[in-house]
C-alpha cells in the first residue's frame, strides 16, 4: 500500500530511480496513475504523495487450508494465512474464515480424550492437572465473542520494511468462543500473593524439532488473566476448535495480541515475575518505549511489551476494486474494535480525509467484541475514489490517516483502512 523505499507513488508504479519528487512531479504522476486505473482520481490533489492507490494492492490468489475458505498464505513453514477483508463481512467470524498464525509445527491428531492441562509455577499454591472432561464437568461454561488480532497485522505497509509475515489487513477475526474462565481455574489451584504473570506452554513443536524447545511461550499479567472474558476455550462458534486454531484447547485473551492466546494448551505457569518464555524477550511482540525515527536500531532494553491493541477499523463491504454506478449511493460497512475500551465513533471519507461523515455504529456483543458500522456514500462525478474508514475510541483516540510510529518488527499498524472504488457514469 505504501512504497517500500522512500519514493513516491508514481516512482513505485513506473520504476523511476529518482528519490526526489516534487509536489508538481507527483501531480503530473497522478495523470499517469489515472491512465492505469482507467479513471480520473477524484480529489487526487489531496492524495498523500507517498501513497500507492489501493487498487494496486488487490490480489485474486486464494489459498485454502483444510477447514478454511479463501485464506491467502503468507508462509508455509510454519503455516500462516490471512483473510481478505471482504471475506470478513460476517458479524461473527466463521471458523473457516478465521486467520492462521503459527510459530511451530502443529500437533498431529491431538486426542481430546487423553488431553490434560497442568497448572503450576512458583506462585501457584499447588500443582494440579485436569483432563478436558474434568474442566468441562467441574467449572461453569462461558461464551463470549472476542476479537483476536495478530500484533503484526498491517506489517506489509511499514517503510523501511519490517521483518516477519507481511500481513496486510486480514490477521483478525471475532468468533464466538466457549470454555471456562481462566480465573476460575487459577483460583481453584490457588494463587500466591506474589503472583504477577501467567505463562503458557502448548503442544506445538519448535521448527527445529529440538526436544523441550518451545516454539512460543508467552503470557499476560495477572490483571488480564483474571478478567471475566479471559477464557480457556475448547469451542469456536459452538463447534470444536479448528486444528490450525488450537484444537482441542487454547487460551483466548480478547483485545490483546493474539500471540498471548496460546494454542494446543498443555500447561499454565503462575509466575512471580514477567514470564520469560519463547517470544517474550528481545524485540518479539515489543515496540520502542519511546518514539523513534524510521529505520532506527533500538536496543532490546528500550523495547516494551505490547499489551492492549490500538483502535482500528476494517471495511468489509464492498470489496476493494469494485465498480459502482454514479447514479446510486454506495453502501459501506465493516467492523471496528479496540483493545482496552470500546469504539465510540466511526467515520468514512471519499476525499482522502479532507472531509468525514459519521457512520452508524452498533454496541459490542460483549466486552472485547468488535462493533459493526454501516453508512452510505454518494460520489460527485465518475472516476477513481478511495473510501477510507477511521474509528475513534471512548477515550478520544482515533486511527491515524498514515502509518503510526515505526518500529523494528512492524507491530500495531492501525492506519485508516481504505478501499478502491471505480465510479462509472
Amino acid at each position: 500500500m505504501y512504497a517500500k523505499d522512500p519514493v513516491h507513488a508514481d516512482e513505485a508504479v513506473f520504476g523511476r530511480t529518482s528519490h526526489h519528487v516534487t509536489r508538481r512531479g507527483f501531480l503530473s504522476g497522478l495523470k499517469s496513475l489515472s491512465v492505469l486505473l482507467g479513471a480520473e482520481i477524484v480529489y487526487g490533489q489531496f492524495m498523500p504523495a507517498g501513497l500507492i492507490p489501493a487498487a494496486f494492492a488487490q490480489t485474486d490468489n486464494p489459498f485454502t487450508i483444510e477447514g478454511k475458505d479463501g485464506l491467502v498464505v503468507l508462509n508455509d513453514r510454519p503455516v500462516n494465512a490471512e483473510t481478505p477483508a471482504h471475506l470478513l463481512d460476517d458479524a461473527v467470524t466463521p471458523a473457516s474464515r478465521f486467520f492462521v498464525r503459527n510459530n511451530g509445527i502443529v500437533p498431529e491428531s491431538p486426542d481430546p480424550k487423553t488431553w490434560t492441562l497442568t497448572i503450576e509455577g512458583e506462585s501457584a499454591a499447588q500443582s494440579r492437572t485436569f483432563t478436558l472432561d474434568e474442566l468441562k464437568a467441574q467449572f461453569k461454561h462461558y461464551t463470549y465473542q472476542l476479537t483476536l488480532e495478530c500484533g503484526g497485522n498491517g506489517r506489509a505497509e511499514f517503510s523501511p520494511a519490517a521483518t516477519g509475515n507481511q500481513w496486510t489487513t486480514g490477521a483478525v477475526g471475532c468468533p464466538s468462543w466457549t470454555g471456562v474462565r481462566l480465573k476460575d481455574i487459577l483460583n481453584a489451584v490457588g494463587v500466591k500473593d506474589d503472583a504477577v504473570y501467567i505463562g503458557y506452554y502448548g503442544d506445538d513443536q519448535h521448527l527445529s524439532r529440538t526436544p523441550g524447545k518451545a516454539a512460543i511461550s508467552r503470557g499476560v499479567p495477572m490483571s488480564k488473566a483474571m478478567e471475566d472474558e479471559s477464557l480457556i476455550a475448547w469451542a469456536m462458534n459452538d463447534a470444536p476448535l479448528p486444528l490450525m486454531n488450537g484444537y482441542p484447547l487454547r487460551l483466548v485473551f480478547g483485545g490483546w495480541p493474539a500471540s498471548t492466546s496460546g494454542k494446543w494448551l498443555k500447561k499454565i505457569v503462575i509466575r512471580n515475575q514477567i514470564h520469560d518464555g519463547a517470544k517474550m524477550l528481545g524485540k518479539a511482540y515489543r515496540t520502542p518505549c519511546k518514539p523513534v525515527a524510521p529505520g532506527t536500531k533500538v536496543a532490546d532494553e528500550d523495547m516494551c511489551i505490547i499489551e492492549a491493541m490500538p483502535v482500528k477499523s476494517l471495511i468489509t463491504y464492498p470489496q476493494s476494486g469494485t465498480a459502482h454506478a454514479l447514479s446510486s449511493p454506495l453502501e459501506v460497512r465493516g467492523h471496528a474494535w479496540c483493545g482496552s475500551t470500546s469504539v465510540e465513533k466511526v467515520f468514512t471519507s471519499i476525499d482522502f480525509g479532507q472531509t468525514w461523515q459519521q457512520a452508524k455504529l452498533t454496541r459490542p456483543k460483549n466486552r472485547h467484541a468488535w462493533q459493526h458500522f454501516k453508512t452510505t456514500v454518494t460520489f460527485p462525478q465518475a472516476g477513481y475514489y478511495e473510501v477510507w474508514a477511521k474509528a475513534e475510541d471512548t477515550n478520544g483516540r482515533a486511527q491515524p490517516m498514515v502509518l503510526p510510529g515505526w518500529n523494528p518488527k512492524g507491530y500495531l499498524n492501525n492506519a485508516c483502512h481504505r478501499i478502491a472504488v471505480s465510479v462509472t457514469a
